[in-house]
């Protein structure tokens, strides 16, 4: 039988201080899980965390070159997983925010094979420095985003989360900020199974490179969501979008007729007709692009599904014995 492999791995920019502690309290063994490894992807530190990664006994060290953003480091990090032989890739973070005992609850629905991504869900509410708006937001947020995947998962922006190799290699980021809600939303599309399971935090050790500001991390949160709706759902989103101009040409078309038939008001009317057939114009223009988006779409399914096979085929050539 083929024995099931895990790697745990740990992207890290500048995270020597607190990679000891991360590394420490990471499981040794887990059940139904044979081999047990650690990997950091470096994201162009500029302190001694790959040293300090080596001294500690990290299996495996993965060196970006220069600071490509989470986003890129968890991705190249999970292809790299998948090359090693993992058949499940646990990620976690460098600044040691989640309890590594943890672990275990995380694969063990991908290990008895009822989930291909997990994702620890936090209890944000009991969290001491998380503000009251962060929290809310936090709710808020993660709402949208089970709207948009489809999925149940109650705190959509943790990156504590396991994957089987199968559903690493189907996921695919576009943008560099973060990774958290876009593959929950692609992994929905893709008809995954995604459970989640409440783990535990250990306390702050320093404060988020994600979020600089609460604004910036709204903005860029919206983006990312509107973005992955726009891929996935793209004639539902140019219909929505279309509705505001359709409707108020619509409107203005009644009030011509209306006008026109009971000859009160001004004479003409024109002014409203031209404004009525612009309207609609547009409202037909963004259904048109929605019709080619969603063409698209498929288009872009099919090219997925041969990036997968070909990411499987090309792991299986560079794994590692």
């Amino acid at each position: 039988m083929h024995p099931m492999k895990l790697i745990i791995q740990i992207p890290c920019f500048n995270e020597e201080k607190t990679l000891p502690d991360v590394v420490r309290d990471l499981p040794r063994e887990i059940p139904g899980v044979d081999v047990v490894e650690y990997m950091i992807v470096d994201d162009g530190s500029s302190d001694r965390t790959v040293e300090v990664a080596r001294e500690l006994g990290v299996h495996h060290v993965l060196e970006l070159g220069s600071n490509r953003g989470l986003a890129t480091a968890f991705s190249r990090g999970v292809r790299r997983c998948v090359e090693l032989g993992a058949d499940v890739i646990v990620n976690t973070d460098g600044d040691n925010q989640y309890k590594g005992e943890c672990i275990a609850d995380l694969v063990k629905p991908i290990v008895e094979n009822r989930a291909d991504m997990v994702v620890g869900a936090r209890p944000i509410s009991e969290i001491a420095h998380f503000s009251v708006v962060k929290k809310a937001l936090q709710r808020l947020g993660s709402f949208v985003v089970r709207q948009l995947s489809g999925s149940s998962v109650p705190d959509t922006t943790s990156g504590f989360r396991a994957y089987s190799a199968d559903a690493a290699l189907m996921l695919h980021v576009f943008n560099r900020y973060t990774y958290t809600l876009e593959t929950i939303i692609q992994a929905g599309h893709m008809n995954m199974r995604i459970a989640h399971v409440p783990i535990q935090v250990n306390p702050k050790t320093r404060e988020s490179r994600l979020m600089k500001s609460m604004g910036s991390y709204i903005l860029r949160s919206m983006r990312v969501m509107l973005r992955s709706y726009l891929i996935y759902q793209p004639l539902r989103t140019f219909f929505m979008i279309s509705l505001l101009p359709g409707l108020a040409g619509l409107a203005l078309c009644a009030r011509f007729v209306y006008l026109e038939l009971t000859k009160t008001g001004p004479i003409g009317h024109t002014q409203s007709l031209i404004a009525a057939a612009i309207l609609i114009i547009l409202a037909f223009m963004l259904l048109v692009l929605g019709i080619l988006a969603d063409l698209m779409s498929a288009n872009r399914k099919l090219i997925m599904e041969n990036l997968y096979l070909l990411r499987k085929t090309s792991s299986r050539k560079q794994q590692v014995p």
